[in-house]
C-alpha cells in the first residue's frame, strides 16, 4: 500500500486546512475592536453594531459594580460569622433549657464545661400524661366533626375557616372508630395499672376519673357509631376538675425540681458569676410565651438582668443539638448588644431595634406606610405618596 494520501483524504486535509485558516482569521478579527476590524477591511461599522457593543460594555460594568457591592456585604457576613464562632466558645455562664415531656432538660455551660440534668420529679410527667387524654381523644375524632361552628358557649371564639381546615373528613366518615378503639386499649391498661404507680391518693383519684370518663365517652361513641361536639363538651367538662388537680401536682413537681437545681448550680459557680447568668429556653411557638421553665428560672436570676438575659427561643422543631442552637443564637444576641451601641451611638431608637427582635428597616417601612413608625428620624414621605392604594383613594 502506498504511503501517499488517497484522493478523498487529500480533499479532507484541504478542507481542514481551509477551516483552520478561517478560524485563524476569525480569531485575529475577534481580537480587535469593531471599529478597528471595519477599518482593516476597508468599511465603517454599522451604527447599530457600535451601539450594541457600547451597551454590552455598560451592562458588564454595571454587573461588576453590583457584584462589588454585594461583596461588601459578603465580607461583613464572613467577619460576623468569625466573631460569632469565637464567641460561642467563650459564653459563660449559660443555662440552656430544652422543654420536654419530663419537665425539661437543663444544661449548665460554665468555663468551657457542660453538665446536663433532668431535675423534675417523675410525677410531673405522670400527671400531665393523664391530663392529655381528652386531647388525645379529640385529636382522633377532630377530622370527623362537623365543619359548622357548634352551639357552644365559646362559639364566637372558634374561627370558621380554622374549623373547616381541621374537619377535613366530615361527620359522615367513620375512619375514627378503629383508632379510637385502639386508644381505648391503651387507656384501659393505664387504668388497670394505675393503683400500682404509687401516686398520692388525691392524684390517683383524679387520674382515675379522667380515664374512666374517657373510656365511657369512647364506648358510647363507638357503640352509637357517631358523636357530636355536644357530647364531647359534656365529657371534657366532667374531666376538667380532675385535670386541674393534675396540673397542681405537675406544677409543684416542676417548681421543686428546677429551683433545687438552680440553688445547686448557683452554689457551684458562685454568686458573682451567677449575677451575669444567661438563660436560653428552647420551646415550640405555642409555649414560647410565659413558658413554664422561664417563669421558674426568672425568680432565680439577677432581677436587674432578667429582661436582657432570659431569652425564650421558639424553634420549629426540637433541634438535634439544642445546646449549640442556643449558644449560636445567644452569641448573635450578645455581639449585637455591643455592636448596636457602638455602630449607632447617636440614635438610641435604632440601637434598641438592632439589639432586639425588630428588623431595622421595618420602622422605615411603617413610616412610609403611614403606620406608627418606630424611627422618628426616617424619611418624612407621607403615606399617600408611598402607598398606591392610599394614593388612589386620595385622588377619588
Amino acid at each position: 500500500m502506498s504511503r501517499g494520501a488517497a484522493p478523498g483524504q487529500n480533499a479532507q486535509l484541504s478542507a481542514k486546512a481551509e477551516g483552520q485558516d478561517m478560524a485563524t482569521r476569525r480569531g485575529f478579527l475577534g481580537g480587535v475592536s469593531a471599529a478597528g476590524t471595519a477599518t482593516l477591511l476597508g468599511s465603517s461599522p454599522p451604527a447599530s453594531a457600535a451601539t450594541a457593543h457600547a451597551g454590552a460594555a455598560a451592562t458588564d460594568a454595571q454587573l461588576a459594580a453590583r457584584d462589588a457591592i454585594r461583596a461588601a456585604n459578603a465580607g461583613m457576613r464572613t467577619n460576623y460569622a468569625a466573631l460569632k464562632s469565637e464567641l460561642i466558645s467563650r459564653l459563660s455562664p449559660v443555662i440552656v433549657v430544652q422543654n420536654d415531656a419530663k419537665g425539661g432538660r437543663f444544661t449548665l455551660v460554665h468555663d468551657g464545661s457542660q453538665e446536663s440534668v433532668s431535675p423534675v420529679p417523675e410525677v410531673f410527667e405522670l400527671a400531665k400524661s393523664i391530663s392529655h387524654v381528652p386531647q388525645g381523644i379529640f385529636s382522633t375524632i377532630a377530622a370527623y366533626v362537623s365543619d359548622k361552628v357548634p352551639n357552644l358557649p365559646n362559639a364566637d371564639r372558634i374561627d370558621p375557616h380554622d374549623l373547616d381546615m381541621v374537619a377535613f373528613e366530615g361527620p359522615r366518615a367513620d375512619g375514627w372508630i378503629s383508632p379510637l378503639q385502639d386508644y381505648a386499649v391503651t387507656l384501659t391498661t393505664a387504668r388497670q395499672r394505675l393503683g400500682e404507680a404509687n401516686l398520692s391518693r388525691e392524684l390517683e383519684i383524679s387520674c382515675g376519673r379522667i380515664l374512666d370518663e374517657s373510656l365511657t365517652f369512647i364506648s358510647d361513641s363507638v357503640g352509637r357509631g357517631t358523636f357530636d361536639m355536644a357530647s364531647f363538651q359534656e365529657f371534657s367538662g366532667r374531666t376538667y376538675p380532675s385535670i386541674r388537680t393534675n396540673m397542681t401536682y405537675a406544677a409543684e413537681a416542676q417548681i421543686s425540681g428546677v429551683e433545687g437545681l438552680m440553688r445547686q448550680w448557683r452554689n457551684r459557680i458562685g454568686n458573682q458569676a451567677w449575677q451575669d447568668l444567661y438563660t436560653v429556653v428552647l420551646s415550640i411557638w405555642t409555649t414560647s410565651e410565659l413558658n413554664q421553665a422561664s417563669v421558674i428560672i426568672e425568680r432565680c436570676m439577677n432581677p436587674a438582668k432578667v429582661a436582657t438575659h432570659l431569652i425564650d427561643l421558639p424553634t420549629v422543631e426540637v433541634p438535634r443539638d439544642p445546646v449549640f442552637v442556643a449558644l449560636d443564637n445567644l452569641a448573635r444576641i450578645v455581639q449585637d448588644n455591643v455592636a448596636a451601641e457602638m455602630v449607632f451611638p447617636t440614635d438610641p431608637v435604632v440601637a434598641d431595634a438592632f439589639k432586639g427582635k425588630e428588623d431595622l428597616i421595618s420602622g422605615e417601612i411603617l413610616n412610609q406606610l403611614g403606620g406608627p413608625g418606630r424611627l422618628p428620624t426616617a424619611s418624612a414621605r407621607t403615606a399617600a405618596s408611598a402607598c398606591p392604594v392610599r394614593r388612589e383613594k386620595a385622588q377619588e
